[in-house]
């Protein structure tokens, strides 16, 4: 197959050369995982309809995976690739048309057909699968699959992706752009001693023999790397909330001898979608519910299937992350990884490049979950405390087409860049209102960096592309440099884009706008310069 797989990329026209970004190699195989390519791009997922059997004592999986998907332009006898990472393989691969031939090369299967295939036309593509998948050393950062046991010995599985792509253990369209419209069908097969928990709602249990099927159903678009079963000795429990859509349904699942630390615990949820729907807009899912699933692992995003294993405790593992004490108030996997359902599922970055857009706006949503639920100033101390967490290493957007993220400052920095636009745009409801309208006009969609960000300029009636360029593209922190001399006050920026516009209040109601060249201005008192800590620059009087 390498021979036909490399004969198709040279005939492709795509340049596949390597090329650098601090000692990172980019290869022919990240464009192929992180680009639309010609073997992508002319057809669009529509739904997911998978089983997945996992075997706890070889740590291996299988089943199978059905894609439907219509063909959104005129191709004739083209490749399709589907993804499936080493060491996972395809036993056989079925189509709903004819199949020419079909080889798995590396991390890749490539189906070549020979027909004409009309825009608009429906298929599908069933895949049957089998293996040992990765297995994460350190989930959920690294990725892979969790074999591991619970506290009393019992087999307890998952898995965490969104890194290195869901294709890890399921054959899949695996790029952030094609996510399936129509939702997913899960089936999770387990022994009858476990439990199999997916996103979405349990539609079916069925039990033949030893073994017991768990079927979960998703009605919504969603990102493949939300895919997620977990399988362990969970109990469940259920609640109710009064949200903007109605009643949304709050489903529990905890390992049973958890049960009640997570009833007391997990009565931060409530507050937290109080507090999101007010900033947000409307809970992204009422159709598929809430739902938060006890992890061997820390935590992660997983659509309306939340990851949650924070030990029943505030903070982050019982750590205020912010050094400020703020944080020591609420769970933050409840609050951040919860965050994620309107920034990464609702909308969701196209290239990996762009997780910005997923981080910087959830991790900012830590702050204003602080603000609702306790006060501003306390909001404003936590996200100046997590500035201690930037290092300003690389700048925070990554290369694109080859699935590969910025720097992790997308957390810290990125939430202190969407708090100094919210100090510029100085009207918090109209700031509110740009997060609802994000959520709003751009629900259940992937989206790219810009178009993000000619939304928050063209709403807020102010230019910010080059704020955008300053905090997402460089590792330069602007720095005003002045001098007072009674009423009078000498400033300018260094450290900048050029012509950044940042203009800053000084003294709760005066504003003036920094540029490379030296101002003065007159104060209206002789008093010291009060210089606002909520702008995310360095204030440095030169006397």
């Amino acid at each position: 197959m390498k021979k036909l797989s490399y004969t198709l990329l040279f005939a492709s026209g795509l340049v596949f050369g390597q090329f650098f970004e601090k000692g990172k190699v980019f290869t022919k195989q990240d464009t192929l995982k992180g680009s639309n390519t010609e073997f992508r791009n002319f057809w669009d997922v529509k739904k997911y309809d998978l089983s997945v059997e996992p075997d706890f004592e070889q740590k291996s999986i299988k089943g199978n995976n059905k894609i439907s998907f219509e063909i959104i332009k005129e191709v004739t006898n083209p490749v399709f690739q589907i993804d499936l990472q080493q060491p996972m393989k395809a036993d056989k691969v079925e189509a709903s048309f004819p199949i020419s031939n079909y080889k798995q090369d590396g991390d890749f299967i490539f189906i070549t057909t020979s027909k004409k295939f009309k825009k608009g036309e429906k298929y599908t593509i069933n895949v049957i699968y089998s293996g040992k998948p990765t297995i994460a050393k350190k989930a959920p950062w690294d990725g892979g699959w969790v074999f591991t046991k619970d506290e009393k010995g019992n087999p307890w599985m998952t898995a965490a992706d969104e890194g290195i792509g869901a294709s890890i253990w399921l054959p899949t369209k695996d790029i952030w752009s094609d996510e399936p419209d129509n939702g997913i069908i899960m089936k999770i097969i387990t022994p009858n001693d476990l439990v199999g928990v997916g996103n979405g709602r349990l539609t079916d249990k069925k039990t033949t023999g030893s073994k017991t099927t768990y079927t979960w159903e998703v009605k919504n678009p969603i990102n493949a790397y939300s895919i997620i079963p977990s399988i362990g000795k969970y109990v469940n429990f259920k609640d109710t909330f009064d949200g903007e859509k109605g009643k949304l349904d709050l489903d529990y699942w905890v390992i049973d001898y958890n049960l009640d630390k997570a009833k007391k615990q997990f009565q931060q949820v409530k507050p937290m979608l109080s507090a999101f729907e007010y900033w947000f807009g409307p809970y992204p899912f009422y159709e598929d519910s809430y739902k938060l699933v006890e992890s061997p692992h820390l935590g992660m995003e997983h659509q309306s299937n939340i990851a949650y294993g924070n030990k029943y405790q505030n903070g982050y593992l019982g750590r205020d992350l912010s050094g400020t004490g703020v944080g020591l108030n609420w769970d933050f996997i409840i609050i951040h990884e919860s965050g994620h359902e309107w920034f990464a599922n609702n909308i969701t970055a196209k290239d990996q490049a762009d997780m910005w857009i997923h981080e910087s706006f959830t991790n900012y949503s830590e702050t204003l979950f602080t603000e609702k639920y306790m006060d501003k100033k306390s909001a404003d101390i936590y996200v100046q405390g997590i500035r201690q967490g930037i290092e300003n290493d690389v700048p925070i957007i990554g290369n694109y087409g080859v699935r590969n993220e910025g720097s992790g400052d997308m957390y810290p920095k990125g939430a202190n860049m969407i708090h100094t636009i919210r100090q510029i745009i100085h009207n918090d409801e109209k700031f509110r209102q740009i997060l609802r309208g994000l959520n709003k006009d751009f629900y259940h969609q992937t989206v790219t960096t810009q178009q993000v960000e000619n939304y928050i300029s063209s709403k807020a009636g102010i230019d910010f592309s080059t704020v955008f360029d300053q905090y997402l593209r460089t590792i330069k922190i602007p720095t005003l440099e002045y001098a007072q001399d009674g009423n009078t006050l000498k400033f300018r920026y260094t450290d900048v884009v050029k012509k950044l516009k940042l203009p800053i209040i000084i003294n709760g109601d005066q504003t003036i706008n920094p540029t490379e060249e030296w101002q003065t201005v007159k104060l209206k008192k002789s008093t010291p310069v009060e210089l606002d800590p909520n702008y995310y620059i360095n204030y440095k009087n030169i006397k």
